[in-house]
């Protein structure tokens, strides 16, 4: 059950409602004293389950608090603990908590890339873009295969405005995980700024169309046009797009939009 909870947190690049991804820009953030009552409500499980495993399950439940109450039970010389609690926190939007939690687990683990990606994803949150570029970077340097820490290093940069390097980014996500733009990859949720999130998901669409996906390719070129993009030129210009324009789905996406 462990592995399932040490992969990265995710800012998605692909939805509009901006969830922390991750993206509800002013969900609430839970309190430590919100555990207090925790204990009365705790999800059956066997006996035999240590609290960390207990734990876990809650977090597959979506139990968050429940979970916290779990993983603070258990040996707190874990640096996997630390990083759950510090994902169980985040999923509460209790930054925080969660900042404090993942760097426990890498005082604990130095070189431990999840939770170097998911402070990243804290810093991402505080709009810090500089601060989680490093340490998406840091974690990309002892973890170069994932596709989640790719697409949240490609996030920031265009947070940054850095488009070339989010692209490249955002294209060794794909080539590492087709399926890492998939809305079911989505953790927790982070303000996007609107433009911003329209160049993103046009970058994703010609990643689609250049892969021959053209169904996938048109939801986010529609996503893009939702979130303001309204550049023809580039858009009937790009070559990437060429055969994607030379579909009548395309069509019928510029009639809708009335972009001709």
């Amino acid at each position: 059950m462990m592995g399932a909870f040490k992969r990265a947190l995710m800012p998605h690049a692909g939805t509009a409602s901006l969830l922390l991804f991750l993206l509800l820009a002013s969900a609430p953030a839970a309190a430590p004293q919100a555990l207090n009552s925790s204990r009365q409500n705790l999800s059956p499980a066997p006996a035999q389950l240590t609290p960390e495993a207990r734990g876990d399950l809650a977090m597959v439940r979506q139990e968050y608090v429940v979970a916290i109450d779990f993983y603070q039970a258990s040996p707190q010389d874990s640096p996997d603990v630390w990083n759950k609690l510090g994902m169980a926190w985040h999923h509460l939007f209790a930054m925080n908590e969660a900042k404090r939690a993942y760097e426990r687990a890498l005082r604990l683990r130095p070189n431990y890339p999840e939770a170097l990606n998911n402070l990243g994803a804290i810093y991402y949150a505080e709009r810090n873009y500089k601060k989680a570029v490093q340490y998406y970077r840091k974690a990309l340097a002892l973890n170069p295969k994932s596709a989640t820490m790719y697409s949240n290093l490609g996030t920031a940069w265009f947070a940054e405005h850095k488009y070339d390097e989010g692209l490249v980014a955002y294209q060794k996500a794909f080539a590492l995980d087709s399926g890492v733009f998939n809305d079911a990859n989505v953790t927790v949720a982070a303000p996007v700024a609107r433009g911003r999130r329209a160049q993103q998901d046009y970058c994703i669409a010609r990643i689609f169309a250049q892969s021959g996906k053209t169904d996938r390719a048109l939801d986010y070129l529609r996503r893009a046009f939702n979130e303001g993009f309204d550049d023809r030129q580039k858009l009937f210009g790009d070559h990437i797009l060429a055969s994607l324009r030379a579909t009548p789905e395309f069509a019928r996406l510029m009639s809708e939009e009335q972009l001709h």
